[in-house]
């Protein structure tokens, strides 16, 4: 890969990781209109692991609130401060990981085509439209775990290619009567335990190749997304606190009838 393919790549994947707007048909679409060959795995991995950074870093005093309260809760066998947030974090991830275990190899044979992600791009993104006229005022101070299990359950959708992960979950939460600010800041929560999951999947598949990596490039990736991704989670919770979710649905849909375009 060429450092200009490095740069480029790595802001794609730290902004879309956390946009609503499918980090899949961004990294379909960017090779294919500058003629690039695949990233492949090492890229891959070196990507994930800059927006988990990202978004660890971000929320860390959370986090450490999460973490704490959780293990408190455990010990006196009772909720105690944020536990329900955190039970409820690990709760909505629990289906995504069964679902990718089981459908991994089959959503990769044949889900992953140019035209099935142009149509998932554009269909959740109008289930975004939808979803946003529900939005209200609960905040993660009521997320129940039957709660985090619907969200669980939608954020199953998005292995399939096009669906966007951080859409479907904010989907979800709009549904529910969550305020923008808080579907988007429970949607970033979210994604820690998911993208550790897969980085770190993928990194296990890494070390048993014999792929040799540039490591000046890898390291160039991680930072490039990490800050991307960092910035990308700042202004998107700065954005939703003060407009609707409109801008990323007409977006959706523009980039949706762009890879028609370009691959039907």
């Amino acid at each position: 890969m060429s450092w200009f393919e490095v740069f480029t790549l790595s802001i794609i994947q730290g902004i879309t990781e956390f946009l609503p707007v499918s980090s899949s048909a961004h990294l379909v679409l960017a090779p294919h209109i500058f003629g690039w060959q695949d990233q492949g795995l090492a890229f891959d991995v070196a990507v994930h692991f800059g927006t988990l950074f990202a978004v660890m870093i971000y929320f860390k005093n959370e986090i450490l609130l999460l973490l704490k309260d959780w293990f408190y809760s455990l010990k006196a066998r009772k909720n105690i401060g944020e536990s329900t947030l955190a039970w409820g974090i690990l709760i909505a991830t629990i289906p995504a990981c069964i679902a990718g275990l089981l459908f991994n190899d089959m959503i990769e044979a044949y889900l992953r085509s140019p035209l099935i992600i142009a149509s998932t791009t554009i269909i959740f993104g109008i289930v975004l439209f939808a979803a946003d006229r529900f939005s209200g005022k609960k905040d993660e101070k009521n997320i129940t775990l039957y709660i985090a299990l619907f969200i669980g359950l939608a954020q199953m959708l998005a292995l399939i290619p096009g669906v966007s992960r951080s859409g479907i979950t904010l989907s979800a939460a709009l549904i529910l009567g969550f305020s923008r600010v808080s579907a988007a800041r429970f949607s970033f929560l979210l994604s820690i335990p998911i993208i550790l999951l897969a980085s770190g999947f993928e990194g296990l598949k890494l070390l048993q190749s014999s792929y040799e990596a540039e490591w000046d490039k890898i390291a160039g990736a991680i930072a490039i997304s990490f800050i991307s991704g960092y910035a990308c989670i700042h202004l998107f919770l700065k954005a939703v606190s003060k407009f609707s979710i409109t801008p990323f649905v007409i977006y959706r849909l523009m980039l949706g009838v762009a890879l028609f375009f370009l691959f039907w």
